[in-house]
């Protein structure tokens, strides 16, 4: 008898140690949609699209409003989210660059850290390298064994969004009693070509169009075919959801949303622009994150790994740069970021070429703050195109009304002025749409010097190979004459 009654003591204090564990342990599931702009959930109060399914994850969790990829394009944005480090830093400045085996990534270490199962699914993840420029190139990832993913997690399939649920479930099923799992699933959606059903798709002649998007046919037809893959990955997502449904395993399961960069349209995804960064993020945490959840504060994607091993209670590794907002989810004081930083480098495989006019080749760096925006190109030469979309309707005839002389001064200034500025500035509580530069304007001059100190320290920590901006020691931010032989000598922002 004092054994049992010992037992039935014992037992609510072992079933809140379990449940404890689980709450250090969380399972994760990662979900990345493909070149999807905030703010573009209805969550967001967006009229342009239908979300139902993300909505319900941002009603019982929390959504961020200020979430910045580390660039605008696919890869090295993917590199940011997990490695916890700028494309730069991780040495992902090649489009069809492998990750490097060095480098530690998210799943890696929730593996040998905290007895993580792992995986990704989905769309391509990009973090292994591409070999579309011939049998050559093939033969060095052969040789040197460069595709690396395989190793660093334990179970790895690409596959296409419908059977992104199909491949959670074989995943589930051959994890090991007892473990928490992380999985990273990866949507095609809204990512080119856009092919939707027309049940998805909104009416063109309905929707609203933010400033830097001229009201013309054509852009009016692509932004309708790209909201009816916003609205279908709604759905994709209400599929995958319910397998965790089927297993009970909801309300155990740190769930986030997010997009991997911007839309394929002008002034979105290759640009540094808000748009081509600032993406959808959604977390829902039951028992720690409180439902109704809305933040303003600024997050990087160098950010995220940081976050969900401290969430395991792992430390960041040695080489992250991100900072853990695990405090703003568990609504504990948090200090915020000053900045955030994203880098644009080259597009796709295709090589150089002399007469290069499209937007596969450039380079450039930005730093956001919460209300200005500092871009500094350093291609300057090359004319504006917009990645995956400068073949579309919408920029076709955005290039002839331009040549019609029917844009206004702020759509002519953004997209058709070449050589480009190499500073651009932009008051975003004025300008959200980035089309008024404010560089060089006396009145903006320490804001725009303290921005371009901070986007030098970053360049100097990520040991960045492109040449610093102009540090405005007394020239009011135009090249110093000479060799190159300026002091410079500023106090770098934090």
């Amino acid at each position: 008898m004092r054994s049992l009654t010992t037992r039935l003591i014992l037992l609510p204090v072992l079933l809140l140690a379990a449940s404890a564990s689980a709450a250090d342990k969380p399972n994760v599931l990662f979900l990345l949609s493909d070149d999807h702009s905030y703010p573009f959930l209805s969550t967001y109060g967006s009229p342009n699209v239908k979300t139902p399914v993300v909505d319900r994850l941002a009603a019982e969790g929390m959504k961020f409003h200020r979430f910045f990829t580390g660039a605008p394009q696919c890869v090295p944005s993917r590199a940011t989210l997990m490695t916890g480090r700028s494309p730069v830093a991780a040495r992902m400045t090649r489009f069809s660059a492998p990750l490097p085996r060095d480098e530690v990534t998210l799943p890696e270490l929730l593996r040998s850290e905290a007895g993580y199962y792992t995986g990704i699914c989905g769309r391509s993840f990009h973090l292994d390298g591409a070999t579309k420029t011939g049998p050559s190139s093939a033969q060095v990832f052969e040789k040197h064994h460069l595709k690396t993913f395989a190793d660093r997690v334990d179970f790895l399939n690409t596959c296409s969004d419908n059977e992104v649920a199909g491949q959670l479930a074989a995943f589930l099923d051959k994890r090991p009693a007892g473990k928490p799992f992380f999985m990273w699933a990866n949507f095609s959606d809204p990512h080119h070509a856009w092919n939707a059903p027309a049940e998805f798709r909104p009416d063109p002649a309905s929707l609203t169009l933010p400033a830097h998007w001229p009201d013309l046919p054509g852009m009016r037809e692509q932004l309708a075919d790209y909201f009816a893959e916003v609205n279908r990955v709604d759905r994709t997502v209400g599929v995958v959801l319910e397998e965790l449904k089927k297993r009970g395993l909801m309300d155990s399961t740190l769930i986030i949303f997010c997009g991997d960069n911007g839309a394929a349209l002008p002034h979105g995804k290759g640009s540094l622009y808000d748009p081509g960064s600032n993406v959808p993020f959604v977390v829902r945490w039951p028992g720690v994150l409180k439902p109704g959840g809305d933040s303003r504060a600024l997050i990087s994607g160098e950010d995220l790994a940081p976050t969900l091993l401290d969430a395991a209670g792992v430390k960041p590794g040695a080489k992250m740069s991100g900072v853990s907002f695990l405090p703003l989810l568990k609504g504990e004081k948090h200090t915020p970021r000053r900045h955030v930083f994203v880098e644009r480098g080259p597009h796709g495989s295709a090589p150089v070429t002399v007469n290069m006019t499209n937007a596969g080749y450039d380079l450039g760096r930005a730093v956001r703050s919460d209300r200005f925006k500092f871009i500094y190109n350093c291609t300057p030469w090359l004319p504006y195109s917009p990645v995956d979309s400068a073949g579309g309707a919408g920029w076709r005839e955005m290039q002839e009304a331009h040549a019609a002389g029917k844009l206004s001064a702020g759509l002519r200034a953004t997209y058709f002025t070449t050589p480009r500025p190499v500073y651009e500035l932009y008051d975003l509580e004025a300008d959200p749409s980035e089309l008024n530069n404010l560089s060089g304007k006396p009145q903006f001059a320490q804001v725009e010097r303290e921005l371009r100190e901070a986007l030098a320290e970053k360049m100097i920590l990520d040991w960045d190979y492109l040449p610093l901006p102009d540090l405005m020691t007394g020239d009011g931010g135009q090249a110093r004459k000479g060799k190159g032989k300026g002091k410079g000598k500023g106090k770098t922002g934090k």
